[in-house]
């Protein structure tokens, strides 16, 4: 199953591969095995970042760049595999954010990591305020111009804030934002609102999301807060023991009896099900994961199934 990606022109496979993983909760050889499984599987596209991952130990930004790099030298498949990365979280000569002089640096240093001489989709990685949007705007397009960078993206930005940035880069010109990359799950539905997707399609962007499955806890493993007190994931998934959590749960139960999907692969079902959405990015540490996830872009949701979890979502936490 291929997808048209907005109306960039670029054509992508059912899911987006997270490169989140690559050099913090495995290491090269366990990325390289993961990768092999998500394009035999029809995935086309990697979303990575120059910032992952900076945040663990010994880690200074930019091993996920570099380990997928390595891994599309080695497979010789550069022409075959659309790569998406990230500027604005990491820092670059001192500074961090969308100042010229940082986009500027952080596009070589990716393309150097990525051993490639374009990047196929650059996200700006967050919005930044203190600099005026027309500068950004006429940086990133520089970027296209000189044929470093094909595609442009916004992630995690306000709804009014992306319509102002597409504004500016209208009227002057410029080349702007096509995509656009926001968080969505089902215990996350309101950070990317109907509004907000209705206004992403009449401008014919392509949607790609992340935290596809709520650091895990979509996958249905964890049911009590104490299934997770002594786990490294214990901060992110604490905050899901809630109302809407346990409505969740029971919702993606009910589906999963009734089509024999893992929770896992329901979650992402209804992300590519919503109106809207272009598709998921997924990671995982293994390739039985990755196999385990496959399933769920042949997976097709109800209206009653669709309408249940859509419920579910809604629910005050």
């Amino acid at each position: 199953m291929v997808k048209a990606l907005g109306r960039t022109g670029l054509s992508i496979g059912p899911l987006v591969v997270g490169g989140n993983v690559f050099g913090w909760t495995i290491d090269e050889k366990r990325s390289f095995e993961v990768l092999d499984a998500f394009f035999a599987g029809g995935a086309t596209m990697i979303d990575t970042a120059d910032v992952y991952y900076a945040y663990a130990p010994g880690n200074v930004g930019g091993e996920s760049e570099t380990i997928i790099g390595r891994w599309m030298k080695e497979r010789g498949n550069r022409d075959r595999v659309q790569v998406a990365t990230k500027v604005g979280l990491l820092e670059v000569g001192g500074a961090k954010g969308l100042q010229p002089a940082v986009i500027e640096a952080a596009v070589e240093a990716s393309l150097r990591r990525l051993g490639t001489d374009y990047v196929d989709l650059y996200f700006a990685h967050s919005d930044d305020e203190s600099v005026p949007q027309e500068e950004v705007a006429r940086t990133f397009d520089r970027l296209v111009q000189s044929g470093k960078v094909r595609l442009l993206g916004a992630s995690n930005f306000r709804q009014d804030r992306l319509e102002s940035a597409l504004r500016i880069s209208d009227d002057l010109g410029l080349t702007g934002y096509t995509v656009y990359q926001p968080q969505l799950n089902l215990m996350a539905a309101s950070a990317f609102p109907a509004q907000y997707r209705s206004f992403c399609a009449e401008r014919g962007m392509g949607v790609l999301t992340f935290f596809a499955l709520a650091s895990g806890f979509l996958t249905g493993k964890y049911r009590r807060l104490e299934d997770v007190r002594n786990s490294s994931r214990a901060s992110a998934l604490s905050r899901y023991f809630n109302a809407r959590g346990q409505a969740v749960l029971s919702a993606l139960d009910h589906v999963s009896a009734e089509t024999g999907a893992t929770p896992a692969q329901i979650a992402l079902a209804w992300i590519i099900a919503t109106p809207g959405v272009t598709g998921p990015i997924v990671s995982a540490t293994s390739v039985e994961q990755v196999e385990s996830l496959l399933p769920a872009v042949t997976l097709r949701l109800d209206d009653a199934q669709m309408a249940l979890l859509d419920q579910a979502a809604a629910r005050p936490a």
